[in-house]
Formats: C-alpha cells, sequence, structure tokens
C-alpha cells in the first residue's frame, strides 16, 4: 500500500509499504478514506521535534471504515465508519485517572508513537475509535479532532461578555471562530495577515476582521473591554500584539504552536491580571465534536483549502509552510474524486 513517511527533519517521502497484517488483540485495521494535515504535522517535519520512532507514518486527524478487528474488540464491528481521537494515553497515571489524558505523563500521539493515517491503511487501538454516522462526508469526518481541539480552547475561555478576538484564521483559530459565532452572545473579532484566508473565515463566520491595534479593536467593539482571545498563530509577534489589545482582567487561550521563545514583561500579567491559558489538544470534547459534524457540515466545507491524493502531501507541506494558503484544511483523499486537487 501506499504511505507518506517521516523519515527525519525534513525528509517525507510517498512510498510503497506493506499492508498491515491481522490486528493485535485490542487493535482495529482501518480503510482510511480521508486525513488532514495539521500545523503540529508541519511543526514536526520542519524541527523534528516530536519524531520518536523513524519512519513513522504521519497523519492524526483521520476517518476511516473498519475492516478487520483485533481479538477482544466488542465496541467497534467490520463495517463501522469511524474517527480517531488522536492522543496516545497510558490509562494510568494520575491525570489519566482524572481523566485529564491531554496531560498524561507518557502522552504521545497517532503518526508519532503508531503509524497514521497518511496511508490507505492504518491499524490503530480500539479504545481510540468513536463510531460516526454512515452518511457523514469523509471530508467533514476528518476535521473531527481539529474541531475537537478548537472546543476545548473555547471552552477553557472565561464566560464573559463583550467581544472575543481569535488571532489566526488557520484550522484552529477558524474553527475556534465557527464554534464561537454559534455560541458566544457577543461579537467575535478575526485577525490574521493572510488576508484572503481572514477573509473566508469571516464570511464563513460572520466574524468581524481587525488589525492588531487598539484603535482597531475599540471601534470593532464599540469600546467595550476586550477581555478573551484565542491565539491561534503560533507567532511570538502576534502574541506580543495580542497583549497589547487585550484588556485587564483578560484571558488568553493559547492554542498555537510557538516557533521561538516568548520575551515578555511578567509585571504585565500581574498588574494587568492577564491569564495564559494553556491548551493542548483536548480534554473530553471529541464525543461532542463528532455530535457536531452533520450540523456544522456545510460551513466547515466551505473552509476545506483543497484535496489532494497521497502522492501530493509533499508538495502541499511545502505550499502550506509557505503560507500560500487562502482556506484552512489541506484534505487527503484515499479514494480521491477525479478533477480534485491543487
Amino acid at each position: 500500500m501506499k504511505a507518506a513517511r517521516l523519515y527525519g527533519q525534513g525528509d517525507l517521502r510517498v512510498e510503497d509499504i506493506a499492508a498491515p497484517g491481522i490486528p493485535d488483540g485490542g487493535w482495529v485495521k482501518l480503510r482510511v478514506d480521508a486525513a488532514g494535515i495539521c500545523g503540529s504535522d508541519l511543526h514536526n517535519f520542519r524541527t523534528g521535534q516530536w519524531i520518536s520512532r523513524s519512519p513513522s507514518t504521519a497523519g492524526h486527524e483521520l476517518t476511516g471504515t473498519v475492516i478487520a478487528l483485533g481479538e477482544g474488540v466488542d465496541t467497534i464491528a467490520v463495517g463501522d465508519r469511524v474517527v480517531a481521537d488522536s492522543r496516545f494515553w497510558c490509562g494510568d497515571c494520575a491525570q489519566c485517572r482524572a481523566g485529564k489524558r491531554q496531560l498524561c505523563v507518557t502522552l504521545g500521539f497517532v503518526g508519532e508513537i503508531c503509524d497514521g493515517g497518511f496511508a490507505e491503511q492504518a491499524v490503530l487501538p480500539a479504545r481510540l475509535l468513536h463510531v460516526i454516522d454512515a452518511s457523514l462526508d469523509e471530508r467533514v469526518a476528518a476535521m473531527a479532532e481539529p474541531l475537537a481541539v478548537a472546543l476545548h480552547a473555547v471552552r477553557r475561555l472565561p464566560k464573559t461578555a463583550g467581544s472575543v478576538l481569535v488571532v489566526g484564521c488557520g484550522p484552529i483559530g477558524g474553527l475556534a471562530a465557527l464554534l464561537l459565532s454559534r455560541t458566544f452572545a457577543g461579537t467575535v473579532l478575526v485577525a490574521d495577515r493572510n488576508q484572503a484566508r481572514c477573509a473566508r473565515v469571516a464570511r464563513v463566520t460572520g466574524a468581524t476582521i481587525v488589525g492588531l491595534d487598539r484603535d482597531a479593536v475599540a471601534a470593532a467593539t464599540a469600546s467595550v473591554p476586550l477581555l478573551a482571545a484565542v491565539e491561534a498563530t503560533g507567532s511570538v509577534a502576534a502574541f506580543g500584539q495580542l497583549l497589547g489589545v487585550l484588556d485587564p482582567g483578560g484571558a488568553i487561550a493559547m492554542v498555537g504552536i510557538f516557533h521561538g521563545r516568548l520575551d515578555i514583561d511578567p509585571n504585565v500579567l500581574v498588574e494587568r491580571e492577564i491569564a495564559l491559558l494553556g491548551c493542548h489538544a483536548f480534554a473530553d470534547e471529541l464525543p461532542d465534536a463528532v455530535r457536531m459534524l452533520g450540523e456544522l457540515s456545510e460551513p466547515l466545507l466551505a473552509l476545506v483549502d483543497c484535496e489532494i491524493g497521497l502522492d501530493d502531501i509533499p508538495a502541499a507541506y511545502e505550499r502550506l509552510l509557505a503560507g500560500s494558503s487562502d482556506g484552512l484544511k489541506t484534505i487527503i483523499r484515499m479514494r480521491q474524486p477525479a478533477g480534485k486537487g491543487f
């Protein structure tokens, strides 16, 4: 079968490998239907930060159809369509026992600890799989995992009135804006240096585009204090600008993967009582995200950047790292319809 495998920093190869055999007890074999490229996939390719085995098949945002069961699996049946939980947790540490699997002391991820979804077939633990509606569009299903990440970030924000600002209109920021547009009573603001991508998110979600300066934010909020924000860029410079527009008592849900280190005066946080809320993957939001997929199908599809095949993944990495995309999510379809791609 064909798979996209990461050998090392900057070394991703699409190649033919042996298809997996009969799954071990507790594991399930899938025919992968679709997968999404995540910013963390790009970060790992660029930096090698999370390469723990080589080669490894990348891809933790995936949906597929069950084609074989390992011994003891009775929660899923052959023929079920599923999405995967990306987190590979131990289940035994204090954090896992408390239901905070995203904080597991040995946490790894699909596509790192075990092979992921950038392949025609994948084998995953049954405990990570969630059955979905058989009629759900596979492109929409592939966005269940990033939708859960965005939902986790949104839920970490304090309950506040007025406005909320999403900085960064990539996949997680755009999905956070979509969720906020459905649940937040006030004004949703978005900011991104990629104007085309920001415009698409604003069009789909109804959010208001702003620049990261106090005058622009004040004009958009009618000078109502800005007390909540989602940082989804991973940009040190953007984070500094965000601190400059957030009002005292505000909170920032930090979900971006940063390249570089922050250089901030901690007294700014102390004196203005600014809360920084780390958001790592998700907690128990994936089932809720799966339930939302049907009603969000239309806007989710409107946020898709393009659809590609497995052979196109290296070129897609280059394009996404260059920041030349005006959409949010590149979807890999294993049986790509004719005429699709970029």
